[in-house]
């Protein structure tokens, strides 16, 4: 295998400047490990990086090849790597701004980014849950309160990085009510809400403070977050759209998740998976040649449950 096929596009602009093309296959450089690709999802980073609307934030290393994570195969070693062998499974963080990305059949990176996979998980389940993890498990982590009798509000509770929060929040013991989609409200009472909301319904008027709010989504999302929360209550926010911090208007505490590539993160959730305690969530497997498409979905807000996963 000297070459691979791989989305690619080389400047910003709609879903229609990614292309399917052959490129070489990278050697694997000191440090890093070359991967075989099995499954990667998509994220909304990959495609407001590609409309150009982070381009303040990041500045792409064109072609660029989309994907913030997968899973697959280690087939190559470079120098230096003594952590992993030809023939691990592995789990895989791309950094957003580097020219090599996840939507390809295979990538080089360096061993820090890459997590072994349990022997429980498939790679397409453990795919589904590095980059989504990784975000729900930081943002758990600035909310240490969260425990027995915490009531909890999670915003966007059947998304990807939502459905992971409920869960976590709900195996800690917490009352967690969730907001979604009318259509998507068993969906999320399974993952573990006592209580959904239906952003698409009229707005209950009998919910209790909360103690923690996750928002996910920014904007208006946001601003509705503060008069639900309890005083002293805690608000924690992962970058999304614009948001105005109100916290000393209300009372209550405003911290951002900053979520960063965390290997140690992306451990503890594939070892709950493993353990059953978390279930990865999976809106639909697409082949690599309709990466274009998969990014207009997300754009589109047509992915409401869980990650939509290419499969390479």
């Amino acid at each position: 295998m000297t070459t691979m096929r791989a989305a690619l596009y080389d400047r910003h602009g709609p879903a229609d400047v990614i292309r399917i093309q052959t490129v070489a296959l990278p050697d694997p450089g000191p440090g890093e490990v070359l991967v075989r690709l099995a499954a990667a999802s998509v994220t909304p980073l990959d495609w407001k990086l590609r409309a150009g609307l982070l381009a303040q934030h990041f500045t792409l290393d064109f072609p660029k090849i989309p994907g913030r994570d997968g899973a697959g195969t280690v087939i190559a070693c470079g120098p230096g790597v003594a952590r992993f062998a030809p023939g691990d499974r592995v789990a895989v963080m791309a950094p957003p701004a580097g020219r090599a990305g996840t939507h390809a059949e295979a990538i080089a990176v360096p061993d820090a980014l890459c997590v072994p996979i349990p022997a429980a998980l498939d790679l397409i389940e453990a795919g589904a849950l590095v980059n989504a993890g990784l975000s729900a498990w930081i943002a758990l982590s600035r909310a240490p309160e969260v425990g027995p009798g915490t009531r909890v509000l999670v915003q966007a509770g059947a998304g990807a990085v939502g459905g992971l929060i409920v869960q976590l929040a709900a195996a800690r013991g917490a009352e967690v009510t969730a907001t979604c989609r009318a259509a998507n409200a068993d969906y999320v009472r399974g993952l573990g809400a006592a209580r959904v909301i239906a952003y698409d319904r009229p707005a209950p008027g009998d919910l209790p403070p909360q103690d923690v709010a996750f928002d996910l989504m920014g904007g208006a999302v946001h601003a509705a977050c503060y008069p639900l929360l309890a005083p002293g209550g805690l608000l924690v926010w992962l970058n999304a759209a614009p948001i105005v911090d109100r916290a000393r208007d209300f009372g209550v505490r405003v911290v951002n998740a900053g979520i960063r590539d965390d290997a140690q993160a992306v451990t503890e959730v594939l070892t709950q998976a493993a353990d059953g305690r978390l279930s990865a969530q999976i809106a639909e497997r697409l082949p690599l040649e309709r990466a274009a498409e998969a990014q207009t979905m997300v754009e589109q807000g047509r992915v409401s449950r869980g990650r939509l996963m290419i499969l390479p």
